[in-house]
């Protein structure tokens, strides 16, 4: 998260739909690369219920890991880097 103050930086159900949008994985896709549930993942993107902690460091490491970078700036976004992915 180069740009993203991580103190202040609050991931939302928007940020992790449209990084999967960018990377195009499924919920079970991303839930298995993040290795949390697809029950979590779903609710937190329905904005029903925020997952632990724990669980969103997870999911915003599989995102980062495929290149990924979440922006909070002004204009709260989600960039794609494939040259930074680490996963094939």
């Amino acid at each position: 998260m180069s740009d993203v103050n991580k103190k202040n930086f609050v991931f939302t159900p928007a940020h992790c739909r449209s990084a999967r949008g960018l990377l195009d994985l499924t919920q079970r896709q991303l839930a298995d690369a993040a290795g949390v549930s697809i029950e979590s993942l779903r609710l937190f993107e329905k904005n029903e219920r925020r997952p632990h902690e724990s669980t969103l460091v997870k999911v915003m490491d599989a995102f980062e890991r495929r290149g990924i970078e979440f922006l909070n700036g002004g204009s709260p976004g989600v960039r794609l880097h494939p040259e930074r992915s680490m996963v094939q």
